[in-house]
């Protein structure tokens, strides 16, 4: 398996479905997971509705395909995405995708680059509907990329404090069912002693929850979102030898 950032993605955009206003932010919480190769984004050019994509094509070269609405009520522009997408699989030149869309319409398809071996990364508003956000191995929320272009409370002339949350975007409420996920996690791969590493459970929480992120809930990071939670958990930072590294555990309560 390829380390994170040797992965090539293609990202594909549908205009119809995605506000222009954090195309910088969305472009590099993409570079995290991977290279973006390909870059599409789909939409019937013609109409003012799409006008305000055309700056920024440009600045961050992405190709704009054409895709005209030959019926009312009929969305052409997911099925020129769905064609692009296939073509772009079977030509195997990339290892993942990047399906930006608030589209349940895309369900299948990002459920069809999966079963391909596909790495699937959904962008897309709070609206989206679930079927399509759990077809993703990861999906991600453009309202939480709107904090970058805000300032944090708690920042630093030498950085972020992050045991601070962040009021730049509507925060979740941590309820029960999240409490429960991560108990359930823990559980999962705890030792005999309880004891689970971080790391570890959050990546069996994407899995499980592929819409998870401590952003989504005011903080930037897991570590800090769980030290909010110490009336149910308790962390242990490890010193790993000979290493200026800390290991961070956590335990049930």
């Amino acid at each position: 398996m390829k380390d994170n950032k040797d992965l090539k993605l293609a990202v594909l955009i549908d205009a119809d479905n995605i506000p222009y206003s954090n195309v910088k932010g969305m472009l590099n919480e993409i570079a995290k997971f991977g290279i973006p190769t390909i870059k599409r984004i789909y939409g019937d050019w013609t109409k003012p509705t799409v006008s305000g994509w055309k700056s920024s094509l440009l600045e961050n070269a992405i190709t704009p395909i054409q895709q005209y609405s030959y019926t009312t009520g009929k969305n052409a522009t997911d099925s020129a995405m769905i064609i692009d997408a296939m073509d772009i699989l079977h030509s195997e030149k990339v290892d993942g995708f990047c399906i930006v869309s608030s589209d349940s319409d895309f369900t299948r398809l990002a459920t069809r680059l999966r079963e391909s071996g596909m790495l699937v990364i959904g962008i897309g508003e709070k609206k989206t509907p679930n079927p399509f956000i759990v077809s993703c191995d990861k999906f991600i929320y453009l309202e939480i990329l709107k904090v970058g272009d805000t300032d944090l409370p708690g920042k630093k002339d030498f950085g972020v404090d992050l045991s601070v949350q962040s009021e730049a975007t509507e925060k979740e409420v941590i309820g029960k069912d999240l409490i429960n996920l991560f108990r359930t996690t823990i559980d999962d791969l705890a030792d005999d002693t309880g004891w689970a590493f971080l790391a570890e459970v959050g990546g069996l929480i994407m899995k499980k929850k592929p819409d998870f992120d401590p952003r989504n809930y005011g903080f930037l990071k897991l570590t800090p979102l769980m030290k909010s939670l110490d009336k149910y958990f308790q962390i242990e930072e490890r010193e790993v030898e000979n290493k200026r590294i800390k290991h961070i555990y956590v335990k049930n309560i």
